[in-house]
């Protein structure tokens, strides 16, 4: 039968195939850009297969504009976004939902708790540590309700990124 691919196995063969095509130029366009190539291309592919493209559009949105030094990348086979370090990645294996999931780094940090810079906010949080937290996004509804909030958290977030 048809071999039959996962949508994170497609997202790494396109980023595969596009770094080998844009290496040479990588570094050059991620300075004149927001955003690259393989990046592009993997968050409109993830997008596209994800029910919640909608929202996920939504949120790629509000991130890209909520500061000038927001880039946009792959981590994980997800679309991700950092300034000097990655700080959110797309979680997009949930089919009701779409998460993203806040952080300062692959590794998790003992010097940082951003839990506590943070302090209570109107976007419902699942903590997963001092500098790693879930938000979750049903609807495109649910997005533009913490709008104003979510960018409030972002700015404060990506204060603790180095």
């Amino acid at each position: 039968g048809p071999v039959v691919f996962s949508a994170f196995a497609r997202v790494d063969c396109l980023r595969r195939s596009r770094d080998r095509e844009i290496q040479p130029k990588r570094e050059q366009a991620m300075r004149k850009t927001r955003s690259t190539k393989a990046a592009d291309g993997a968050g409109v592919h993830m997008a596209a297969v994800h029910p919640g493209q909608s929202v996920i559009e939504a949120l790629r949105a509000i991130i890209l504009a909520a500061d000038d030094r927001i880039r946009e990348g792959v981590k994980w086979n997800a679309p991700s976004f950092y300034t000097t370090v990655h700080f959110a990645t797309f979680h997009l294996r949930a089919q009701d939902k779409v998460q993203l999931i806040l952080h300062l780094g692959a590794k998790p940090r003992k010097d940082v708790t951003v839990r506590d810079a943070v302090g209570e906010s109107p976007v419902p949080l699942e903590w997963r540590g001092p500098d790693r937290a879930i938000v979750s996004f049903s609807d495109v509804a649910d997005v533009q309700r913490h709008k104003a909030a979510f960018t409030r958290l972002l700015r404060r977030w990506i204060e603790h990124v180095r």
